[in-house]
């Protein structure tokens, strides 16, 4: 294990499992890294043909960890590395989701070629309810995945989605049982493997189509973000969360 994410090798796939369980897997900068360093290994090496991604303990991802998010500009510049890197990458990449996927833990879902949820999986994109816009493409894909209505419901309002939901949305490849949900994905991530590299790649790239408009949208909503992130929505809305409140958003010429 290494900062939070242990890394594990079998048979032509690489294993990124979020080890800070007692934090339901919050991302810190370190951990950023750690899994940007390990898709660029992954991409170069040709005894790699997918990666698998999960979460330890009863949680995929609970996003980012705040604290550590707003300590420094090092966190949101290890968050957007990351995401560039799940979005550009160039081999199968399964998940394995339990329990809360919120923000990022959402949003890199995207990317990733099969998802398989356990039954208590919910899904959550609190962007604008944290006085910023969202990330990783998510403002195309999502509508694009999803349909305009469901995505609105999330991106807007931040909606969570249950498992049944994200599985009719098409957000989720299925639903499996709890306790057997990372063997299923090692399975499906090892179905994959075994398949003929080329044919796969070309396959994948032609399903995600031109990665232009892609990056645009990320560029855009990189921009958008660092500037909601100054506002004082954002102040307000993070203020309230760490004080356990509900934030209160002044509208101008509005005492």
């Amino acid at each position: 294990m290494s900062d939070g994410v242990e890394v594990i090798e079998t048979g032509g796939v690489i294993e990124l499992h979020l080890d800070r369980a007692d934090k339901k897997n919050a991302l810190t900068a370190v951990m950023y890294r750690t899994l940007t360093a390990a898709l660029a290994e992954a991409s170069t090496r040709a005894d790699v043909d997918a990666v698998l991604i999960a979460g330890k303990g009863d949680a995929f991802c609970a996003g980012n960890d705040l604290k550590d998010f707003l300590a420094g500009p090092e966190g949101g510049a290890a968050a957007f590395e990351f995401i560039q890197a799940i979005a550009r990458f160039d081999k199968p990449i399964v998940a394995a989701v339990q329990g809360l996927a919120v923000g990022v833990g959402t949003t890199m879902l995207f990317h990733c070629d099969l998802v398989y949820a356990a039954p208590d999986a919910r899904f959550i994109m609190p962007f604008v309810n944290l006085g910023i816009c969202p990330e990783a493409g998510s403002s195309l894909l999502a509508p694009a995945v999803m349909g305009y209505a469901k995505a609105a419901q999330m991106l807007l309002l931040g909606d969570p989605m249950d498992a049944e939901g994200a599985d009719k949305a098409g957000l989720v490849s299925a639903i499996v049982p709890g306790d057997n949900l990372l063997d299923h994905a090692r399975v499906k991530a090892a179905a994959l493997a075994a398949k003929p590299p080329q044919a796969l790649a070309y396959t994948r790239r032609l399903m995600k189509g031109d990665p232009a408009a892609l990056e645009a949208r990320m560029a855009e909503e990189a921009r958008l973000f660092q500037e909601t992130m100054q506002s004082a929505e954002a102040k307000e809305a993070f203020t309230a969360f760490f004080e356990k409140r509900a934030p209160v958003f002044r509208r101008e010429g509005v005492a």
